[in-house]
């Protein structure tokens, strides 16, 4: 009964009715599912259309409007405000031939809404394309039931100390991974990088990574990898949230470390050039936090203390295989000479258009200090 508490309503309707009707043929009619970021730069809004025929490219998607009253981007008074499709996706919910379109949203005026953040990180990635950045995100998340409580966990206490949860198996090690398989399979068929997944250190605390991602294309994969997330955890009737400590005390916090080369990192001697580009970020710390969470690192201070695996937010410092530290080097990388470097200080809610695009401001384009140049004009 109390794990049937944790759960929501909807999760427990029929859903051996509800394939019924999804087996139904739709005459080449074609069902579009379109997703956007809402004004708080976290959450992500979704709403459906129908097309007479299945879009082979994202040109063959049209444009498209909300009421951006309702996501807090816009006055009831000036309401309307633009969706535009950037990338397309299967739709694993509701089967081919239909899709899930990822758009950026803008203003009435068309200028992008404050946390269209794809719009820069976008102009920046055509200006550094020669160098060709690969990315490849980790994206911690926390499961919970409906109550806001750890899902699998004691209603009043905890579990177990950390330590035979990261990398676990059984019953009494793992929360949910019924709901983690599933967000993989649903990311493979949308066609999203997904790479992997793991149980981590905190019990009902998991992780998907995306990656390697040339470009733009890394914030694009992992938006719609966490839609998909939050999409099948609705299916099950749990919650899944970003927060990048959802539990005081001696738990894990949650991050999105972020791995990080350009092709003469990844060529025969490219270690010097790591170690150049983790030197230009030493001198930009205060940049890159304020900009790796969406509270201007508000909420990364709740996690970055310098415990559990985590540098401190004051501090930057780097190392071989260092979990501690703000940039690690990986043993392998070390020994080869060349490959890449992980940036663990963003959170688990960053939006990873703005990570991507400041990694790229300060290694490649050499920006330094707080503020970031406009190169509209170039």
């Amino acid at each position: 009964r109390a794990v049937a508490m944790s759960v929501s309503h909807s999760s427990r309707l029929n859903k051996l009715v509800r394939e019924q009707y999804m087996r139904l043929p739709q005459d080449g009619q074609v069902q579009v599912t379109y997703v956007w970021i809402d004004g708080s730069g976290e959450g992500v809004r979704c709403k459906s259309r129908t097309l007479d025929k299945e879009p082979k490219s994202i040109e063959d998607v049209p444009e498209w409007n909300f009421d951006g009253s309702s996501t807090a981007q816009a006055e009831g008074s000036n309401s309307d405000m633009f969706l535009v499709p950037v990338c397309m996706f299967r739709d694993p919910f509701c089967l081919d031939p239909n899709k899930l379109v990822l758009c950026e949203v803008l203003k009435y005026n068309r200028k992008p809404a404050e946390t269209n953040l794809r719009h820069t990180c976008k102009k920046v990635m055509d200006l550094v394309k020669e160098s060709h950045p690969w990315f490849g995100m980790e994206q911690e998340y926390t499961l919970l039931g409906i109550n806001g409580h750890p899902y699998g966990w004691p209603d009043n206490g905890f579990p177990g100390p950390q330590g035979p949860y990261y990398c676990g198996v059984g019953a009494d090690k793992v929360y949910g991974r019924d709901i983690v398989e599933s967000h993989y399979k649903a990311c493979l068929y949308a066609g999203v990088k997904i790479c992997g997944t793991n149980a981590e250190v905190m019990p009902s605390q998991w992780e998907f990574q995306v990656g390697p991602c040339e470009g733009i294309e890394m914030g694009d994969h992992l938006w719609m990898a966490r839609f998909i997330l939050h999409r099948v955890c609705e299916d099950f009737g749990v919650v899944a949230t970003l927060d990048p400590k959802p539990m005081t005390g001696n738990w894990n916090g949650a991050g999105c470390h972020t791995n990080y080369s350009t092709e003469e990192m990844r060529r025969e001697g490219g270690l010097k050039h790591i170690e150049a580009a983790i030197e230009k970020l030493s001198k930009r710390h205060d940049y890159h936090i304020c900009v790796y969470d969406p509270r201007g690192g508000r909420d990364n201070s709740r996690r970055l203390t310098g415990h559990h695996e985590t540098s401190n937010i004051f501090e930057f410092s780097a190392g071989v295989a260092n979990r501690g530290a703000s940039i690690r080097i990986p043993r392998q990388v070390g020994q080869d000479g060349y490959g890449y470097f992980e940036d663990r200080r963003p959170a688990a809610n960053c939006d990873p258009y703005a990570v991507t695009e400041a990694i790229m401001r300060t290694t490649v384009l050499n920006e330094t200090g707080v503020e970031t140049k406009d190169y509209a004009d170039h």
